[in-house]
């Protein structure tokens, strides 16, 4: 989660809501890749830390499934977010904050859980959860 949290401060520093995202190999420790929002940086709507992540884990590994893998993310991913992770097979979601507004994996909606879809990750949250929600809280009161 450190490592997400360090990529949400570049996500700041690029004028980006502060989100961070590492996706780690199926051993749990080895980074495949990283990600930060970048929708002000790129103009891309779909430039979402946890998107940005899989797709350079994908290339990283050369398929599409991210089996086994694990995405630590410092904010609860929204419903494009959680479709993208349900997709790309993930094995094990870890967030920060909760997203009480937008949240797809337990707080508004619980995309990553629903039964009728064919894949469904393990999820822990309220990782460093404090700290997740106090980088965005000062993000936002700065604006």
């Amino acid at each position: 989660m450190l490592l997400a949290l360090a990529q949400a401060e570049q996500a700041a520093r690029g004028g980006d809501v502060p989100v961070g995202a590492v996706v780690l190999a199926p051993d749990g420790t080895t980074v495949l890749a990283v990600g930060h929002n970048e929708r002000e940086a790129t103009g891309d709507p779909t430039a979402h830390a946890e998107v940005l992540a899989v797709r350079r884990a994908a290339r990283q590994l050369g398929t599409w499934r991210l089996t086994d893998c694990t995405l630590v993310v410092t904010l609860e991913p929204c419903t494009m977010c959680a479709g993208a992770l349900v997709q790309s097979r993930v094995d094990r979601i870890v967030y920060g904050a909760r997203d009480e507004k937008a949240g797809a994996v337990g707080s508004l909606w619980d995309v990553v859980r629903d039964r009728r879809l064919n894949h469904r990750p393990e999820v822990i949250e309220g990782v460093l959860a404090d700290r997740c929600a106090g980088l965005l809280t000062e993000f936002f009161r700065d604006r």
